[in-house]
C-alpha cells in the first residue's frame, strides 16, 4: 500500500461520511474511535473502513500513535472528521507520494478555517501549518494536546490547503474550549509550567489582542471577534485549570 488515511472519531455522524468521500483516492481508510454514542462506528463500518476502538484517555498523541501502527501504507495522511480534501489537494499529495526520488520524510498542510460558513482569513488560523502527512517510519506524535508529529528529515509544505469546519454551533465551540482547556492544563504542568494570577488575569488578554489586532483577526469582522474572544476565554481556563491543579498537588 501506499499511502493510508487516518481518522480520529467521537461523535462525528454528521461529518464522516463527507470526510471519508474525499479521501477516495487513499488506498486504505483507518478510523479510530474514541467509544462513540452515535452512529460513527456504524456508518464508517459500512462504507467498508477499518474501525479500531480505543478510548482517547485524554491523550491525542498516544491516539495518534496508535492509528499509526495500524495504518499499513508507506505514507499515512491525517484528517480530522471535520476537515474536507480538496481535489487540488488531492492531485498534489498523489504527486508528491509518487515520486520514486522524493527527499521528503512529511509534509506540512496549510488549514483554511470556516466559522459558521465564512472563511477566517486573519487571526491565529490564518497562518497555520500542519505536519499531517508523512512516511509512517519518519516519527511519532508527542504531547496530549496540540500534538505534534515529530519527524527527523527532510520537510515541504504543499499548496493547497485542508478546509476546516468545526464547532459549527456556539454550544460546540465553548464545549471544546472546555474540553481541550483541561488538557491543555495537563499538559502545561507536565512540561513544568506554572500558573499565576498575573497569567490569569493578562495572558488572555494579551492572546484576545493579538488575535484581533496584532493578527489582524479585526478583518474577519464578527466572526473574527468571537474567535478572538473564544482563544481568550480558553487561555483563561487553561492558566486557571493549571493553578487549580498546582493547588491540589
Amino acid at each position: 500500500m501506499n499511502i493510508s488515511a487516518v481518522i480520529l472519531t467521537r461523535n462525528e455522524e454528521k461529518n464522516i461520511a463527507e470526510c471519508i468521500f474525499g479521501l477516495n483516492f487513499c488506498d486504505e481508510i483507518v478510523v479510530v474511535d474514541d467509544g462513540s454514542l452515535d452512529k460513527t462506528v456504524e456508518i464508517a463500518r459500512k462504507l467498508g473502513l477499518k474501525v479500531f476502538l480505543r478510548y482517547l484517555n485524554r491523550d491525542f498523541a498516544a491516539q495518534r500513535n496508535y492509528a499509526l501502527e495500524k495504518a499499513s501504507g508507506k505514507w499515512v495522511f491525517f484528517v480530522d472528521a471535520d476537515e474536507r480534501v480538496s481535489g487540488q489537494l488531492r492531485e498534489e499529495i498523489k504527486k508528491e507520494i509518487d515520486s520514486p526520488d522524493n527527499p521528503h520524510v512529511g509534509c506540512f498542510l496549510r488549514r483554511d478555517d470556516y466559522m459558521w460558513g465564512k472563511k477566517l482569513k486573519y487571526g491565529e488560523t490564518g497562518s497555520i501549518l500542519l505536519l499531517r502527512l508523512g512516511r509512517k517510519s519518519a516519527g511519532k506524535w508527542v504531547r496530549n494536546v496540540h500534538e505534534v508529529w515529530e519527524t527527523v528529515g527532510r520537510t515541504k509544505i504543499l499548496k493547497s490547503p485542508l478546509k476546516h469546519y468545526p464547532h459549527q454551533t456556539l454550544r460546540e465551540f465553548i464545549f471544546d474550549i472546555n474540553f481541550h482547556s483541561d488538557l491543555h492544563a495537563v499538559a502545561n504542568y507536565k512540561e513544568g509550567k506554572r500558573s499565576n494570577w498575573v497569567k490569569i488575569l493578562f495572558w488572555p488578554r494579551a492572546h484576545g489582542f493579538k488575535n484581533w489586532v496584532l493578527k489582524l483577526g479585526f478583518l474577519d469582522g464578527t466572526e473574527g471577534f468571537v474567535f478572538a474572544l473564544m482563544m481568550s476565554f480558553h487561555s483563561f481556563l487553561s492558566w486557571s485549570k493549571l493553578w487549580i491543579r498546582q493547588r491540589k498537588k
